[in-house]
């Protein structure tokens, strides 16, 4: 086996084991609202990193950056949220929080705490990108209502570390 193909597979079964640790992260109220998806197909990799691209004169320039990561990844963990009641409505309210939004994101964010704590543990390259959940909602690669996406690599040098941005304007 090439050493090219033993890292894919590699970072192939982390990228399972990081749905695993996601998936079964605490939630409040035991409420499941968390959904998961891998991409690692060459194409689909692409074609969100081409929409990263295009995303990039909407929002800004960091998705080019960010792009560039997508392209050079074997593959990225995608973690949304729905939104759904999870119960803690009355409390909430004497909060003056409006909306129980709130408690579905804590679920999002501790579910990609464990995510990237699993790829840690397993030396396993990654980096939490917003970028990457907006151009995975557009594609509809999942179907959440909030979508982050967490790229993964196994190189001698961490692709993530030293990403250099320059705006569009100074090129």
């Amino acid at each position: 086996m090439s050493e090219e193909d033993l890292m894919r597979e590699a970072v192939l079964l982390v990228a399972k084991l990081m749905a695993i640790s996601a998936k079964t992260a605490p939630k409040a109220r035991g409420v499941d609202n968390v959904l998961i998806k891998i991409v690692y197909e060459r194409g689909e990799l692409d074609a969100l990193a081409s929409k990263m691209e295009e995303l990039a004169s909407k929002y800004s320039d960091f998705f080019i950056r960010d792009a560039r990561n997508i392209r050079n990844s074997i593959a990225v963990l995608l973690v949304g949220c729905k939104f759904i009641d999870i119960g803690f409505n009355k409390l909430i309210e004497e909060l003056g929080v409006t909306e129980n939004f709130v408690l579905n994101l804590i679920n999002l964010g501790i579910a990609i705490g464990s995510a990237v704590k699993t790829a840690s543990i397993l030396n396993v390259d990654n980096r939490v990108m917003f970028t990457v959940g907006v151009a995975a909602k557009e594609l509809g690669l999942l179907k959440a209502d909030v979508v982050i996406g967490i790229p993964l690599s196994a190189t001698s040098k961490n692709i993530f570390f030293d990403r250099v941005w320059t705006p569009v304007a100074q090129r």
